[in-house]
């Protein structure tokens, strides 16, 4: 299946023959180092390859749009609730970057005892099912091919059926999952002793699918009261699952913890959260680090979290960091939209492209707070584990509370979580096998019985014993078609009904969307000049008399208690938009450089220009005509500068008297649109003094409407995002029309 950049992903397509598709690879794959790489006019020293076909940051355009990759893999998190629309989120996510693509399961399949069949709805994650799966991994092969990188696809498998999803991820080609027992135990209060058996096993098949595992340690971080004091604990947690996971047979390459930093906005986090890094990057720097922000704290506010986010990176820069994870404000807001997954992205990879080299500039200082504070916190680390031991072992130490205390160890607050052994989800759900007990899978942990195919043909060097699975000619893990697929078993709840729900709008009708596939939702934002209640209210009417349905506050930030507030709204726009009936203005047709200079060489044009009115603003203007920043005196036009605050009547007089072919005038202010205002008497003195004929008059401004100039009496208005060759390839045209 091959994507066309310029076409959207045909769902339908990918859902065809799901029967008979297998992945084409397993395994997790780490990017390949490019040191040196030399792009555009830089050179980077720790970036990895390039992609094929990408989106570069937008300031790139003035650099040929090159788009470098930093060496982390870099993760977004999907959790729509519906996995067709999750897939045009991956595509979006992986032209920007991303190449570990994390589908969040609802939570209740923590509970479940066995693998779900079809595909219904979720809320507030995917239901997980093989055939989810298998279209996620299907898209994303095709999606390698057009971005021209693996994408490590990744879920979770945790819950009594722990052991059933991982073959599930292994036959169907999942890179990468959480896999903790503890998270089972602590957070999901599934019995101790089911948990581990069940990570035995699970783990046993991931390391045989070659699958990276991230634990889930940093979950403490989100319940702990104070989550800045759980440092201690948080090693402790990595360490246990870490080398648990090492001793089941997973490659330390392929184990990776799932570092937080502990704090949060307005704290100060550099001076606590890197001496934690630094102490668990020494304990535990055999295995691989995934860095993730902190969400505990996290509130809706777009800007807050993305200087959270940032701060975390230099952090992953200081140190260290495999993988980069990117959570948005989606968990704040519980509202999962498309660019925020895609903003995250962006931000980690301008970030880590920003800091490149970073560490050939400075160092860790070793004498001060940084290396007496994370030593501090890993001989805390060290004496709760010795504690753990002493009151006999993990389990124990659960049902006693070491974990989750808010407390920095060994002080206790009390506020642990505490489990008994033989209590939760599934206790007493273990029994001893009996001594003819076979488990004809080649990953299998613990006892089998050996004697019916010790002899057969593909024995293991090292114990000589041979394969279970040779019994039945290869296990599903090895034999893909023997896997027995079921589609979707509700009639009503299926991937079917919902695109045939959306297919008009999929021909030639269009709706804004956040998550789901034309959903129609939109966000407002507002300030309103009054206090927090009465600015919420108020917002909600307001959305509902621009005919936004359901409008909900999901952020309000107060900019003074008394003078207003900065409220976003988030509302159903409930119209379709017929794309057959727009009216699409044509691409503006620029002029190439050597064009406008052979035409500007034949005939010479001279521009008087100004900023015009009271307007101070300057920037703007300079841009359009400096040759510095690529503006109209570089193709050889004669450019009379007047300054700032230039009166009307001195603009067009100095005009008359250079005997200008054209005026510009730039405006920025438009308080009682006095821009255009200003536009108006420069068009009637021209009218007046009897030159209107023989001048192009034209003006620009942020605050610009291209029809409204005109209508003002301009010959072209310029707005937002124009360049020197906007304007001059107008002029140049538009002074050949005149001379017709």
């Amino acid at each position: 299946m091959e994507l066309k950049e310029n076409e959207k992903l045909d769902i339908e397509n990918i859902l065809k023959d799901l029967e008979n598709y297998h992945p084409r690879r397993t395994g997790w794959t780490w990017r390949t180092f490019a040191p040196d790489i030399k792009m555009g006019p830089f050179t980077y020293k720790d970036e990895s390859e390039p992609l094929k076909k990408s989106v570069a940051l937008p300031s790139a355009k003035y650099f040929d749009n090159i788009d470098p990759q930093p060496l982390p893999v870099i993760t977004t998190e999907i959790a729509s609730g519906r996995f067709e629309d999750d897939i045009r989120r991956m595509r979006m996510a992986a032209w920007h970057g991303a190449d570990h693509l994390m589908v969040i399961r609802t939570a209740g399949q923590s509970h479940i005892d066995g693998l779900l069949e079809g595909t219904p709805q979720g809320v507030g994650g995917v239901p997980i099912t093989r055939k989810q799966l298998r279209a996620q991994r299907k898209a994303l092969d095709a999606i390698e091919d057009e971005v021209g990188r693996p994408i490590n696809y990744h879920s979770y498998v945790s819950g009594v059926a722990g052991p059933e999803v991982a073959v599930l991820f292994g036959e169907e080609g999942v890179n990468g999952a959480h896999q903790d027992p503890q998270y089972n135990v602590l957070y999901r209060n599934i019995n101790m002793l089911r948990s581990f058996v069940d990570a035995c096993e699970s783990k046993k098949v991931m390391a045989q699918a070659g699958m990276a595992q991230i634990d889930g340690a940093h979950n403490a971080n989100a319940t702990a009261r104070e989550a800045w004091k759980v440092m201690p604990e948080l090693i402790v947690q990595h360490a246990i699952n870490s080398l648990f996971s090492e001793k089941v047979g997973i490659s330390p390459d392929h184990i990776c913890l799932s570092t937080v930093p502990p704090t949060a906005p307005p704290a100060p986090c550099l001076s606590i959260d890197l001496p934690y890094a630094l102490a668990l990057r020494d304990l535990c720097g055999r295995y691989k680090m995934r860095a993730q922000m902190n969400t505990k704290y996290i509130e809706a506010s777009t800007r807050e979290a993305t200087v959270t986010h940032v701060l975390n990176l230099l952090l992953s820069k200081l140190t260290s960091a495999d993988i980069q994870s990117t959570i948005t404000p989606d968990e704040g807001r519980n509202v999962p939209w498309h660019i925020y997954n895609i903003e995250a992205v962006d931000t980690a990879k301008q970030a880590l492209t920003g800091m490149d080299g970073l560490m050939d500039l400075v160092e860790l200082k070793k004498d001060g707070p940084l290396f007496k504070d994370a030593r501090e916190i890993k001989e805390r680390a060290c004496l709760m584990m010795e504690e753990i031991v002493q009151v006999g072992g993990y389990f124990k130490a659960v049902e006693e509370g070491f974990f989750v205390d808010s407390g920095r160890y060994p002080e206790r607050n009390g506020d642990a979580i505490i489990r008994k052994m033989d209590g939760g989800v599934a206790a007493g759900t273990i029994y001893k096998r009996d001594k003819d007990y076979m488990a004809p899978v080649t990953a299998h942990y613990g006892y089998n019985n050996t004697e019916q195919y010790n002899n057969s043909s593909r024995k293991d060097a090292k114990t000589q014993r041979g394969s279970p699975s040779d019994l039945i000619d290869g296990c599903t893990l090895e034999k893909p078609e023997k896997i027995q697929y079921i589609d979707e078993l509700d009639d009503e709840d299926n991937v079917n009904v919902r695109l045939c729900a959306s297919a008009p709008l999929r021909e030639n009708l269009l709706k804004p969307e956040m998550e789901w596939s034309r959903d129609g939702t939109v966000l407002l934002t507002l300030f309103i000049p009054a206090e927090k209640r009465v600015a919420q209210a108020a917002a909600v009417e307001i959305a509902k008399k621009m005919n936004l349905e359901n409008p909900v506050v999901i952020n309000l930030e107060v900019m003074q208690p008394a003078e207003g507030c900065r409220v976003e709204v988030k509302g159903v726009f409930p119209f379709d938009i017929d794309t057959a009936q727009l009216v699409i203005p044509p691409e503006p047709e620029l002029l190439s450089d050597t064009e406008i200079r052979t035409a500007i060489a034949a005939r010479p044009m001279k521009v008087v220009c100004a900023t015009v009115g009271d307007d101070e603003h300057s920037v703007g203007l300079r841009e359009i005509i400096d040759i510095k920043h690529g503006g109209i005196e570089q193709y050889g036009i004669d450019v009379h500068y007047l300054g700032t605050s230039c009166p009307i009547e001195k603009l067009l007089d100095a005009a008359i008297e250079l005997n200008a072919d054209v005026v510009m005038a730039s405006t920025i202010i438009s308080h009682d649109d006095i821009h255009y205002k200003n536009m108006q008497r420069l068009n009637n003195l021209a009218i007046e003094k009897g030159v209107r004929d023989k001048l192009i008059i034209i003006a620009g401004g942020t605050q610009v409407v291209p029809e409204l100039a005109v209508k003002a009496g301009m010959d072209a208005g310029f707005g937002r995002g124009t360049h020197g060759i906007d304007v001059a390839t107008f002029l140049v045209k538009r002074r050949k029309e005149k001379e017709k």
